[in-house]
């Protein structure tokens, strides 16, 4: 299907259906807005030396005219109807009973070829800037990291880092605990987070603890003992943190590339610890691999498969039944 051809839903619309097609066109759209905010900083000369890097360290975008993605505008009535409804509801109750529901039962027992196979007839032909199947984009973007000689894990990390979406055909109660920007539970809201003004409807934002500056953690505590906002990033990063050998640079690339307040922006940088340190510099390497690779060659699934079958293999095992 060309993606002119392509319906957009609207991502405020009721959730009364598992559509796939929704979410990804909400995704898209979030992505759309990461985009375009870094280009225009950049343009105005107002981007900070850290913003310059994620927008332009990867050498396999270098030459990409960024600007040719969805307009700015047009995506900001969109995704912020969609954050306003993600900022009102990730509450430290609601992420405490979704990291309950995931531990408490196994939704799938899935290979992660299956798994990405299983990704593709839910969610296919639903990209509005390109016409690819799920499994080709997930592989464009392993292709862009295998090209500029990154390591093969990060390759891997590259391929299965959107698998995590399969949590909206299991448990979600929506998209906004499926996708967007991630930001700590449990502690005041960042001014940096996006429309921030939207959580003023969250109960946490006037609960007596949640809403101080440190709220339920303390300074230096580290990221891994943090609650971020639950949605597929976590759910990816908890099931692989138990399941693969991938190291922890690709682990924090999987759970924090949507942490934009954090690596794009600066906020909490109170709870960092030295660990911390070096998973921010991963995870702004990895992140124009995930913004800007959908405008690459289509790549051949039959040509490529062999190639990962044996990066599976190595960090996760190519038959193993992962439980999702």
């Amino acid at each position: 299907m060309a993606p002119g051809a392509i319906e957009t839903p609207n991502v405020a619309e009721p959730f009364n259906s598992r559509d796939g097609l929704a979410l990804e066109a909400t995704s898209d759209a979030i992505d759309s807005v990461n985009v375009l905010k870094a280009a225009l900083k950049v343009k105005n000369g107002t981007a900070t030396q850290a913003e310059k890097d994620i927008y332009e360290a990867s050498q396999f975008d270098a030459e990409k005219d960024k600007t040719q993605f969805r307009q700015y505008e047009e995506a900001c009535d969109r995704v912020k109807n969609f954050y306003r409804e993600q900022h009102e509801k990730q509450t430290v109750a609601y992420n405490l009973k979704a990291r309950n529901g995931f531990h408490a039962k196994t939704r799938a027992e899935m290979t992660i070829w299956e798994a990405m196979e299983k990704l593709n007839t839910l969610i296919d032909e639903s990209d509005p800037d390109t016409s690819l199947s799920q499994i080709e984009h997930l592989l464009q973007s392993a292709e862009a990291i295998r090209r500029d000689g990154k390591p093969r894990w990060m390759q891997l990390t590259g391929l299965i880092h959107d698998l995590g979406k399969l949590l909206f055909f299991f448990d979600a109660q929506g998209q906004w605990d499926v996708v967007g920007d991630t930001f700590p539970v449990g502690c005041a809201f960042d001014r940096r987070i996006i429309y921030p003004d939207t959580f003023a409807g969250n109960p946490d934002s006037t609960n007596e603890i949640y809403s101080t500056e440190y709220g339920i953690y303390t300074p230096g505590c580290g990221l891994d003992n943090v609650m971020l906002s639950w949605g597929h990033d976590e759910y990816l990063y908890h099931i692989m943190k138990e399941q693969s050998t991938i190291p922890d640079e690709g682990l924090a690339m999987i759970r924090y590339h949507s942490f934009y307040p954090w690596h794009n922006q600066g906020a909490y940088r109170w709870m960092m610890n030295a660990k911390d340190e070096r998973m921010l510099e991963a995870v702004k390497a990895f992140n124009p691999y995930d913004l800007y690779s959908k405008s690459d060659e289509v790549p051949r699934v039959e040509d490529l498969k062999e190639y990962y079958k044996d990066i599976v293999e190595e960090f996760i095992g190519w038959d193993k039944k992962i439980k999702w």
